[in-house]
């Protein structure tokens, strides 16, 4: 596994802490990975209002910290969310390595699908097993908490059930699949090979993805966040709410005003001045 390169000027922890929430331990161990794993994911929302207004969102640290830091009524979607966490990982001195993988939700073959999300792996200290990380994924079978790599073996994270499997491969690395435990039992996420890909790998596909016309995030808006009671996603024009013990209700949004005050009062986030909001 291939160290990262330690980001210069580091990030500001205390600013980063402060924005999550997170008064606890800052060590390199499993219970500080947890936490602030955990921390990130309810702070910080998931959107694609840059992508939306046909913009790349930068990936340097330091417009990541003025967007999603000191930004407080904003987020962002994979590369950014797990781009922050990783220089929050190098300064408490984690070893870690970036992951490029396939968003296979609902996919019949894998390999249909391109590489597009980022994920994390993550060496903590006196651990044998690597951790599979990840604060940026967009969808209700998203990690709450880091899980070890290892198959066939279920997790319990706040909350929600994770598994990793191995599926059918043709390349010489073993092809990792994490699943989420829904309604309808176990759902495949997304797959991963374990090489290690580099920002400048992440930079071209954080383009590709946000400018595309043919992407997803191009061309509606895109929004969720852990609340209270459970999980909202905001998917175009429809509102998905589940809840903790299982209850989901949908609701269709009737126009772009509907949009942006599910954007601005129901996720907290501030909608970039002059984006129009496709539906």
């Amino acid at each position: 596994m291939s160290e990262t390169a330690r980001t210069t000027p580091p990030l500001d922890l205390d600013a980063y802490f402060g924005r999550i929430g997170w008064d606890g331990p800052r060590r390199a161990d499993a219970e500080t990975l947890r936490g602030v794993h955990l921390a990130h994911v309810r702070a910080i929302g998931f959107e694609n209002l840059d992508a939306l207004g046909g913009t790349a969102p930068s990936l340097d640290l330091a417009d990541l910290t003025a967007k999603l830091v000191h930004g407080r009524r904003r987020g962002g979607y994979c590369y950014e969310h797990n781009t922050l966490f990783a220089a929050a990982l190098e300064v408490l001195g984690f070893r870690l390595t970036r992951l490029a993988a396939r968003v296979v939700i609902g996919a019949e073959r894998f390999e249909d699908r391109p590489r597009t999300h980022m994920a994390l792996l993550v060496e903590v200290p006196g651990d044998p097993r690597p951790y599979l990380a990840d604060v940026g994924f967009g969808a209700i079978g998203s990690l709450l908490e880091p899980v070890p790599l290892l198959a066939d073996t279920e997790f319990h994270g706040a909350g929600r059930r994770h598994r990793l499997v191995h599926a059918p491969h043709r390349g010489p690395l073993e092809m990792w699949v994490l699943q989420a435990h829904g309604p309808d039992g176990w759902v495949s996420q997304y797959a991963f090979t374990v090489e290690p890909f580099e920002p400048s790998d992440f930079e071209m596909i954080n383009w590709h993805v946000a400018t595309n016309p043919r992407s997803p995030f191009s061309r509606r808006p895109f929004a969720q966040r852990l609340t209270p009671a459970g999980h909202l996603l905001l998917d175009g024009d429809r509102v998905t709410e589940t809840r903790d013990d299982g209850t989901v209700t949908e609701r269709k949004l009737a126009d772009e005003a509907d949009v942006r005050r599910v954007l601005t009062r129901e996720l907290g986030l501030d909608v970039p001045e002059g984006l129009t909001l496709p539906m």
